[in-house]
């Protein structure tokens, strides 16, 4: 390293504007209003600027509600029962009209999803009824219905 050049050393995110910040979130993942107000309302100067900015930045379509709906189930839908998806997109803080269309969709493909998470984890049906709940508590806490793990169980043990 030099120590005779004068050019102080920039450490990242010191000195960044709100928009700045913003578009350094921004470009790593899509996200809600809610959650860039979260993000960035401590780094906020003056009263009312944060909301200009985002007004701005949802104004050139750099925020998008729907983008954020499409982003998260995309990532999440693979792994994820539509309850777990759902919970993540009402904590970002979204229109409740926009996560229940997405909802509608996940549910027509949730059984095939169980089926498939299920597969990934256990070699096979459960030999006794501890290993059933076990894998009943695995699917459950992945945010699957009662139902749709009723029935990826009983698939499950058809298949032997």
């Amino acid at each position: 390293m030099n120590t005779d050049d004068p050019t102080p050393v920039r450490r990242p995110g010191l000195g960044l504007s709100l928009k700045g910040r913003a578009l350094r979130y921004l470009a790593a993942r899509e996200h809600s209003r809610a959650e860039l107000e979260r993000k960035l309302g401590p780094h906020e100067e003056a009263p009312g600027q944060l909301a200009q900015v985002l007004d701005e930045l949802q104004a050139k379509d750099f925020i998008s509600a729907a983008r954020v709906v499409e982003s998260v189930v995309n990532r999440r839908a693979s792994r994820f029962g539509a309850a777990r998806v759902r919970h993540e997109l009402l904590g970002k803080g979204l229109d409740t009209a926009l996560v229940q269309q997405a909802m509608q969709d996940l549910k027509a493909t949730e059984l095939a999803r169980g089926r498939e998470v299920w597969r990934k984890k256990f070699a096979g049906p459960a030999p006794d009824a501890a290993g059933r709940a076990r894998q009943m508590r695995f699917l459950a806490a992945r945010g699957f219905a009662a139902e749709v793990i009723r029935q990826v169980l009983m698939q499950a043990g058809d298949e032997d």
